[in-house]
């Protein structure tokens, strides 16, 4: 029969022909027949089984098997005896060279029909020994997978005992070692689903001998922390992972990161190559292991591991959210990943160039995976703008991305960021700031924040920018008496000469910081200035004058050294005057006062005051970046403080840029009084605790820093429990308060008040509203009859009899920016530009200094955006948009610097003379020798962290790159089929990029 059989198989009848001659064949082997015959027959359906070129002699070989099993079971028992097992197993069976790959299916077969049998037993203790052997000789995927099913069905076959274990081990390594060589779809879906058919081994194995798995997870520890693989172990290691009971979780976590054993190159090998293993498609619980490690890493304060790991995978893990099937796991672990990483920009930076393409791409597919994911993504990016803020030239085109997407309230961000901290103490983290191999490409310094310190590294930029200030503060000489003082030359001349990309001002920071600030606290940056400002004065005012240099040399004239010898730098530089007015309303008696400033506080006006229609003054003037000539007639001081002058016209083409007008009262003659009439505000007082920052007229955000000076400066009503006393009448009276300037400061620094009391809630809010900040600024100073010879000395014009106003140009050169709700919390940045004199001041044409050039104003000169220890290049649009993008951070504090004019023509000479004779700044010997020392030990520290760097980074396993993904999504957008990027899109090369 066998003979027949065999002719019938390799003829060359069709194969329905040869179905119906092999089922009679089949038929007859079911009745009784001698054993030689079923030996014959048991050999030949062997053969054809083990060595048949088609499916087809393979399935007709296994029916053969199948029958005779069943129905000659004696025989079958003693054909599959355990010598014939052996030698299949151990030699194979065919030709030489040309082995059969179905000894495993075959012998799967083969023991369903002999279970009972007395041999079984030896059958099961040799396949035990079998398997081992098998799983330690590194079998292919697809022979590992036909070992796991021979084992799922008769699991009397698995190693036992001590075996049993290295078993488990043994199989770990196996799958370590698993790889797919094709990138055809079919075949990866083949391969996922022979991983899937070994690690199930395993999780049978470890349900029901509990003991195997430990020790398993430790085999698999070292084999993926190992660093001295030439090859990274399978991502398909993760199918593994997922079979741990997360009960034990815990426990492993804290084993592992509390082992002496483990290096950190070791455990930042394991964490890396954990983290790839969110690429592996249908895993379960991976992204919480991940985490778990994570988190247990920054309980014993392995910073170290977390930051480099982070930073050189997350943007891996990110590309990853382009597809669906491992998309979930890995949100999971980005947003562990960002929101712990909360003490440097850096993590979250190296996404943002990525951002754009990713939600377009979700917005794209459409599905309800991708709009979770989007919402989730975007509560995650507003966070950390809120931990970040401070750069806008960076996040606005992420910002317009996500500009659509739910924005999550203040609350639910804190909470988020609270919770996922490394830990709640800032100062374990003080050592890891961000890293920068070099200077900013501007060739600015940034500050270190010693922990919410921003408030006093904007300040100190913005001083140090203020170019006057600084050459002032850098020629200081040794032995002034000033010890603050000496410290921020120290501190600006490490800013102008070091070479290290950002500097400590710890030394300063203690000896400026005010008693009663809290230590690591957020402050209000314009209280610290005005500390800081009244500090310096009032030291020099006591210790030695720091133009007392320039008096012994005779370099200043008589006139320059009475009017500017007997002031500070503070006075010289920031300082201006007040003239306080006020006119009681029954006896028109007025009485003045005048008092110095360093900075201007300006309120916001209360909601039903209506600044267009305020005609009390004439507006201080903004003027636009275009070249200004100087008026006509400037030279004439202009009117009486008690004469109003007429509004211009809305419909006067000159209207945006009239001439700034008289300040003051008006006469109780044929023009109403000012007092009577509803044109000015005048019942509503200026204080910015009670002022709402609503816009009185116009769109909200039609606000403007001259809209605030001009309230400011504009007549305000004292009545009711605010009645003054009169001294002429000897009583309380109604009465009208106006501020005067009376002599305006070289840098000119405006405090916008923001933040005021909420009666309803007794905390201070911050008023949001946008305002628009001038690139020039025309103020109104006032100017005494005794005054106008020498402060028009300059003109070309006399000037008018009595007192009267002049219009004194100013050039915006900082704007301190405050990101955040409260004045308690937030951040705090700076831009800022360098304005310097263009012209020399000893060619005047005319008696008059040349005015700046066009440069000088328009949007070309270059700004700068200090953000602690980041500097970067920026402009005034940026200044100008900073609110419109990101309503919660608004302009604070404004520094300006007066143009050459004649009220300021006396320092601006002084100025210029000093630095014709001295040119730039000369520091003594002690504080350069201090700087070369800091930049030769700054090249050392870079040399060591460089080696200690690249111990680390070549530590780090090696994975494809990350950025292919996102290059794939843009280049197949219009592919199509299960695992794409796009709902329901991708071909077979896409999948394969997802898996491996």
């Amino acid at each position: 029969m066998d003979k027949i059989l065999e002719a019938v198989v390799m003829s060359s009848y069709p194969n329905n022909v040869k179905q119906g001659l092999v089922r009679r064949v089949i038929e007859a082997a079911k009745q009784p027949m001698d054993s030689e015959q079923c030996w014959s027959m048991l050999e030949l359906s062997t053969k054809l089984y083990l060595t048949g070129d088609t499916k087809y002699k393979r399935e007709i070989g296994k029916e053969v098997l199948e029958v005779y099993g069943h129905y000659h079971p004696e025989e079958f028992e003693e054909f599959f005896n355990v010598r014939f097992l052996l030698s299949l197993l151990q030699e194979g069976y065919g030709p030489l060279g040309k082995r059969s790959h179905y000894v495993l299916d075959y012998i799967q077969l083969g023991l369903q029909f002999v279970l009972e049998s007395p041999s079984a037993n030896s059958i099961f203790s040799l396949l035990r020994i079998e398997v081992l052997r098998k799983i330690c000789e590194r079998p292919s995927p697809k022979q590992c997978a036909k070992i796991s099913r021979l084992l799922t069905q008769h699991p009397q076959c698995i190693p036992t005992g001590k075996h049993q274990l290295l078993f488990c081990q043994q199989l770990i390594r196996c799958i370590g070692h698993f790889q797919c060589v094709s990138e055809g779809e079919e075949e990866i879906m083949e391969f996922l689903e022979q991983v899937n058919k070994v690690s199930g081994l395993l999780q049978r194995i470890w349900r029901t001998q509990t003991s195997t798995i430990l020790p398993s997870l430790k085999e698999l520890f070292t084999l993926i922390s190992s660093t001295e693989e030439q090859e990274a172990p399978s991502n398909a290691l993760a199918s593994v992972v997922q079979f741990v009971p997360l009960e034990l979780m815990d426990g492993v976590i804290r084993n592992l990161t509390n082992d002496d054993s483990i290096t950190d190159v070791q455990m930042m090998m394991a964490i890396g190559r954990m983290i790839d293993w969110v690429s592996w498609p249908l895993g379960k619980n991976i992204d919480k292991w991940i985490i778990a490690l994570l988190k247990g890493l920054a309980a014993v304060k392995k910073f170290s591991i977390l930051i480099e790991v982070t930073l050189s995978k997350i943007e891996k893990v990110f590309s990853k959210l382009l597809y669906p099937i491992v998309r979930e796991g890995a949100l999971s672990v980005l947003q562990y990943m960002l929101l712990s990483f909360q003490h440097s920009h850096e993590a979250f930076h190296l996404l943002l160039p990525h951002i754009p393409r990713l939600v377009a791409s979700l917005r794209k597919e459409d599905s309800n995976s991708a709009t979770s994911s989007l919402e989730q993504l975007a509560e995650l990016i507003h966070c950390m703008f809120f931990r970040f803020s401070g750069f806008p030239d960076l996040y606005e085109p992420v910002l317009e991305a996500v500009k659509a997407l739910p924005i999550p309230n203040e609350d639910r961000i804190k909470h988020l960021l609270g919770q996922n901290a490394w830990t709640s103490q800032k100062n374990e983290l003080a050592c890891f700031y961000p890293r920068l191999a070099s200077k900013s490409e501007t060739g600015k310094i940034g500050l270190i924040n010693l922990g919410n310190t921003c408030y006093m590294n904007s300040i100190i930029q913005c001083l140090f920018m203020a170019s006057d200030f600084r050459h002032s503060v850098l020629n200081l000489t040794e032995g002034n008496s000033q010890p603050l003082m000496t410290k921020l030359q120290w501190l600006f001349a490490f800013l102008e000469h070091s070479q290290r990309p950002a500097i400590s001002p710890e030394s300063f920071l203690s000896a400026s910081w005010p008693s009663w600030f809290t230590p690591g606290a957020q402050q209000d940056c314009s209280e610290y200035l005005k500390y800081l400002l009244d500090r310096l004065h009032e030291e020099e005012k006591t210790g030695k004058r720091i133009y007392q240099k320039l008096k012994e040399s005779s370099l200043m004239s008589q006139a320059v050294e009475h009017h500017y010898l007997n002031k500070t730098l503070i006075e010289k530089m920031f300082g201006g005057k007040m003239m306080t007015k006020i006119r009681c309303l029954k006896c028109l008696n007025v009485s003045s006062r005048e008092e110095a400033f360093t900075d201007l506080s300006l309120a916001f006006p209360p909601s039903d005051r209506n600044m267009c229609e305020n005609t009390s003054i004439l507006p201080v003037e903004e003027i636009g970046p275009q070249f200004i000539e100087p008026p006509e007639n400037t030279g004439h001081l202009t009117g009486s403080p008690w004469i109003r002058r007429k509004a211009p016209m809305a419909k006067d083409p000159a209207a945006s840029s009239v001439l700034v007008e008289t300040l003051g009262f008006q006469e109780t003659g044929g023009t109403p009084n000012p007092l009577n009439s509803n044109d000015v505000g005048v019942d509503t007082a200026k204080d910015p605790l009670s002022a709402s920052g609503e816009q009185g007229c116009g769109p909200k955000d039609s606000r403007s820093v001259p809209d605030l000076i001009n309230y400011f400066l504009s007549p305000e009503r004292l009545t009711a429990e605010n009645k003054y006393h009169c001294e002429k009448c000897a009583s309380l009276q109604d009465a009208e308060k106006v501020a005067e300037l009376t002599e305006g400061p070289h840098y000119l620094i405006l405090t916008l008040l923001r933040f005021s009391f909420d009666p309803q809630t007794m905390k201070r809010k911050k008023i949001l509203d946008n305002v628009s900040i001038p690139v020039v600024l025309k103020l109104p100073i006032l100017v005494a009859p005794e005054e106008t010879e020498e402060v028009c000395r300059c003109g070309k014009d006399s000037a008018a009899s009595g007192s009267g106003f002049m219009s004194v140009v100013y050039d915006l050169c900082s704007v301190v920016v405050h990101s955040g709700i409260s004045s308690e919390s937030g951040h705090y940045y700076c831009y800022s530009r360098e304005c310097t004199d263009t012209v020399p001041q000893g060619q005047p044409q005319d008696g008059v200094p040349k005015p700046a050039s066009d440069k000088q104003l328009d949007f070309e000169i270059q700004w700068y955006l200090f953000n602690d220890t980041r500097v970067s290049f920026s402009s005034f649009e940026s200044v100008s948009n900073v609110t419109s993008f990101f309503p919660k951070d608004t302009a604070y504090v404004l520094f300006y610097r007066q143009r050459p004019g004649r009220q300021s023509c006396l320092l601006h000479e002084a100025l210029a003379e000093a630095d014709r004779l001295h040119g730039e700044p000369s520091l003594h010997k002690d504080l350069m020798e201090a700087i070369s020392k800091d930049n030769i030990l700054y090249l050392q520290e870079q040399e060591k962290e460089a080696r200690n760097r690249a111990a680390y980074i070549s530590a780090l396993p090696k994975s494809p790159l990350w950025w292919r993904d996102l290059d794939r999504d843009k280049d197949d957008d219009s592919s199509s089929g299960g695992c794409s990027p796009a709902a329901g899109g991708g071909g077979s090369g896409s999948f394969h990029g997802l898996v491996f």
